[in-house]
């Protein structure tokens, strides 16, 4: 298994699955109800480096961070 990276790590295009959530059971609530599970795959459809970052869990796309 490959090694774990943090989300903003990951590059545009880059397909993933959630290994693990950190920060808090209240944040990891609140991203289990956008469909962020462990399991759940994904894929980066956009990450500059900065500003958001845009990524798509199972078929809603979700923006993270700002400009």
């Amino acid at each position: 298994m490959p090694a774990a990276v943090s989300l903003n790590q990951l590059p545009k295009d880059a397909r993933a699955v959630v290994r693990r959530l950190t920060g808090g059971g209240e944040l990891a609530s609140r991203l289990a109800g956008l469909g962020f599970v462990v399991g759940a795959p994904l894929i980066v459809l956009q990450n500059l480096g900065r500003g958001p970052l845009l990524v798509k869990v199972r078929e809603t796309r979700h923006c993270a961070g700002s400009g």
